[in-house]
């Protein structure tokens, strides 16, 4: 289960892009709280802490206590912005997060074992296709990471979500197909001979005709 952080924050008593900017100035960016069928909280929140958190990973999938002027927000982020040119953070928002209340999230994908896959010894690729799945899971029970285990993997195997074993209330929101995390592909070089093999065999039936 993915553990709680803490952020403090204060409360943003003026909007609009001045304001923002102001903020940026001092080293804090704009946020909001909203959701619980409260009103929304404008805040500011520590850029530097934010902006890490964000590129730790899993920012969009863990619960975060938010101390407002000494008052405490249980919320998970819901959204970002950065800025498209130069990649800073501009606003952020968070979901109040009650006692009972189920979430969507995406949860990373862990892969472990790589060495005892005789696969990629063999220097087949692993090819992922789902560095995340999207799951329905209670807001107290999100996990770090679904893990998947590559221990015996052939070149050509395929692990799909049948193949993680998943923590309890997680269910993936695709329900309807047994669908692709990733792939060992073969090497370059053993598809490179597959397909000479597969041309002088085309060239040889030619000449047969």
């Amino acid at each position: 289960m993915s553990m709680t952080i803490e952020l403090t924050a204060s409360v943003r008593n003026r909007v609009g892009k001045g304001a923002a900017r102001e903020l940026r100035r001092e080293g804090l960016v704009p946020a909001v709280i909203y959701g619980e069928k409260k009103p929304p909280l404008p805040i500011s929140v520590s850029y530097k802490d934010a902006f890490r958190k964000i590129h730790d990973g899993g920012f969009l999938s863990t619960v975060i206590e938010i101390e407002v002027d000494g008052e405490k927000h249980r919320v998970i982020p819901k959204d970002y912005q950065l800025e498209p040119v130069r990649d800073f953070l501009v606003h952020v928002d968070f979901l109040r997060v009650g006692k009972n209340t189920t979430l969507i999230v995406d949860v990373p994908v862990l892969f472990i074992n790589e060495d005892k896959s005789p696969g990629i010894r063999k220097g087949g690729v692993l090819n992922v296709v789902r560095h995340t799945v999207e799951v329905t899971v209670p807001a107290d029970s999100i996990p770090e990471n679904l893990v998947v285990d590559l221990d015996g993997v052939e070149v050509g195997g395929t692990m799909h979500i049948s193949s993680v074993t998943l923590p309890e209330n997680v269910v993936p929101t695709i329900t309807d197909r047994d669908f692709t995390i990733a792939t060992i592909a073969a090497p370059s070089a053993l598809r490179s001979s597959e397909g000479e093999a597969e041309d002088e065999g085309a060239e040889e039936g030619g000449e047969a005709e």
